[in-house]
């Protein structure tokens, strides 16, 4: 087995015309109007010029992905979903008795569905409050052939915050998986006596009532299937679609995707037609680069991330309809079954599907981590001893593979394979991806180690929702744990130290010499620019000129006037182009004696050390001394959810006396 090629210093380009320019006499860089348009930001040559990425509407893209790819496999999910079995789940469908689209069939639907949205009175937004499906996708690119843009809600929504999105949205159709959470909407949408849009409920994960209809503020609105809908679309003629469709611009909004609102009401980032396109574009060409994408084969994903959220809103849709319109390969997206991560089932989905592109968010790797732990634990004997053989190899590699490795492997690598690791990689359902990545949250380098030892490695990527998704990239051959990887072709990503008064003044930080070099002078703010950079975040004037003035200001506070998006992350960037995050500015602790604190790595740390806590968080702004609060592992907490008074994985390894949380909170236990 030959040696991997590892770069030496990260693939980012310094040819100042592959990126666009910010006269600061053209700014300001962003848009709050809902009906807004931007100019696509091109720069002259490379990935972000007009000529290699030309700007057109996700719709254009997803045309051309049906006449290419037409009768090639789309989406695949298991109906009717099997119900669990004494709260376990029965083995997956054979691959052939999935229900299947392909991508005529999801872009004929999507074209018939949004003449059903417009013949029920759409205009602006399509809403959609449940768990992926192939109706939630259809929804998706319905809005766009009908003149709108989508807007998800997370499933976890309470129901006050989904009728404030749908509200703020101008939302017009609300696809809804459960009726429980259509009424409650409802009751709420009432409750704020501001809804005027709401024109239909269409259910895909209930049958309603025939002439059923819910009351929102003494208006009767109807409920209709979606097999309704289809059939309202399907009698409805094309001319009003396709007039809708060509209107659409490569700089309107495509996309709502909301922020957690933390500090207020969640804030909706506006993402263009073309920073998402573009966004896949510079995404593809990384993916290219591990061989993914460029043959005329398929590639798997599973799609369990909510569509909401941007990650699964950009690789589960766009990516894969940018594949099938731009590159030789076709994606087939997987549902998972909606109680897969709540009750650990995800790598059963993997199992089923297999893969060959993975973003796994760190809490499922982890999970996956813990489980093989625990199996490990069992093992006795030869078969231990294999194994700890194998895992040694196989971690000797993969820190040889980090960005300046050999890419060496060692002498027996071959064997360990054949014996262990290829096996291993089965197991989890990942014995046939090409790459795997994850994102959302920063991940443990211990987790990246472990699964190192497996001959897995996980690519870690940054970037967030006003990012369309991630700026940075993580490759099999340019990677380094405790990194988030180097700025992707199309992006500029910096360390400034800003003057805390006005994001405006700002100096770049110099660079790191190493990743474990965590001077003070190397760290500032990490920002981002370039083509995918989102709108601005959506004023709704419906909802006042006060609300008009506070998300023009969030926005001003986010862009500055040259362009330059502050994440409010704190970080470095290495002589070699590696992206580090070391914090968040508002998570810096001063304590009593003014002593800046940095929480997040000494939290990595605990729960390194401690394998049955699931979260620290550190408390001690003003104070004398820290403290920390702690969750354990429980069975059933996935990340969105709390899970059950149960512990899990390592938090019952503790005490095996001790099985329940609030056994472990007892003092006189």
């Amino acid at each position: 087995m030959g040696n991997a090629a590892v770069k030496a210093t990260a693939p980012v380009s310094t040819t100042p015309t592959d990126f666009f320019q910010y006269p600061t006499s053209e700014g300001p860089w962003f848009k709050c109007e809902p009906d807004a348009v931007m100019l696509p930001r091109c720069s002259e040559t490379g990935i972000s010029s007009a000529a290699e990425t030309p700007p057109v509407t996700m719709q254009q893209l997803f045309k051309l992905a049906a006449e290419l790819k037409g009768d090639k496999p789309a989406l695949k999910v298991e109906r009717p979903c099997p119900a669990l079995v004494e709260g376990k789940p029965p083995p997956a469908l054979p691959d052939h008795e999935w229900t299947t689209w392909t991508f005529k069939q999801w872009h004929d639907d999507s074209r018939t569905a949004a003449k059903g949205f417009v013949s029920l009175g759409f205009s602006d937004s399509v809403n959609v409050w449940g768990f992926n499906a192939p109706e939630w996708m259809i929804s998706a690119m319905a809005a766009g052939f009908a003149g709108g843009k989508i807007a998800g809600l997370y499933p976890t929504d309470a129901p006050e915050t989904a009728a404030y999105k749908v509200v703020h949205s101008r939302g017009s159709i609300v696809v809804v998986e459960d009726k429980g959470k259509m009424e409650k909407l409802a009751k709420a949408l009432t409750a704020r006596g501001d809804s005027k849009r709401v024109k239909a409920f269409v259910a895909y994960g209930f049958e309603p009532a025939a002439g059923e209809k819910v009351t929102i503020s003494n208006e009767q609105v109807p409920v209709i299937s979606w097999k309704a809908l289809m059939e309202l679309g399907g009698r409805a003629i094309d001319e009003e679609i396709d007039r809708r469709t060509a209107a659409l611009v490569p700089g309107e909004c495509a996309a709502l995707v909301y922020t957690s609102g933390t500090t207020g009401e969640p804030k909706a980032v506006m993402l263009s037609h073309d920073s998402v396109q573009f966004e896949c574009a510079s995404v593809w060409q990384q993916l290219s680069s591990e061989g993914v994408g460029t043959e005329p084969v398929q590639e798997r994903i599973l799609s369990y991330l909510p569509l909401s959220h941007v990650a699964g809103k950009m690789v589960d849709i766009a990516a894969s309809v940018y594949c099938a319109a731009r590159k030789p390969s076709h994606v087939t997206v997987y549902f998972a079954r909606p109680y897969d991560l709540k009750v650990g089932a995800i790598k059963d989905r993997l199992v089923a599907c297999k893969p060959t592109i993975f973003l796994g968010v760190p809490l499922v790797w982890e999970k996956n981590a813990d489980k093989l732990k625990a199996l490990g634990a069992t093992t006795r004997g030869p078969k231990k001893a294999l194994a700890t053989w194998a895992k040694r190899l196989a971690l000797e590699h993969a820190q040889e593979g980090q960005l300046g490795g050999s890419g060496a492997y060692p002498p027996g690598y071959s064997m360990a394979n054949a014996l262990v690791l290829k096996k291993i990689k089965a197991a989890l359902g990942l014995d046939e991806c090409k790459f795997g990545f994850t994102g959302a949250a920063p991940m443990r380098v211990d987790t990246q180690e472990y699964f190192g030892s497996l001959g897995v490695n996980i690519n870690e990527i940054y970037g967030m929702s006003e990012s369309c998704a991630c700026c940075t990239w993580s490759s099999n051959a340019a990677h380094m744990w405790g990194s988030c990887g180097y700025q992707m072709p199309g992006f500029e990503v910096k360390a400034f130290r800003v003057d805390p008064t006005d994001l405006n003044k700002k100096a770049e930080c110099p660079r790191a010499p190493t990743l474990d070099n965590i001077d003070e002078e190397f760290q500032g703010e990490l920002c981002f620019r370039g083509r995918a950079i989102m709108m601005g975040y959506m004023a709704n004037p419906d909802l006042g000129q006060a609300h008009v003035d506070e998300l023009t200001k969030k926005t001003e506070e986010s862009i500055d006037s040259d362009g330059w998006l502050h994440s409010g992350d704190k970080g470095m960037v290495t002589d070699k182009g590696m992206v580090k995050i070391t914090g968040r500015y508002k998570e810096i602790i001063i304590g009593e004696g003014g002593e800046n604190i940095a929480p997040v790595p000494i939290e990595d740390h605990i729960k390194k050390c401690c394998d049955g806590i699931n979260e620290v968080m550190m408390i001690g702004d003003k104070r004398k001394y820290n403290v920390a609060v702690i969750t354990l592992k429980a069975v059933g907490a996935n990340g969105e959810v709390p899970g059950t008074d149960d512990l899990d994985m390592g938090a019952k390894r503790v005490n095996p006396e001790v099985t329940t949380i609030s056994k472990a909170m007892d003092e006189t236990t």
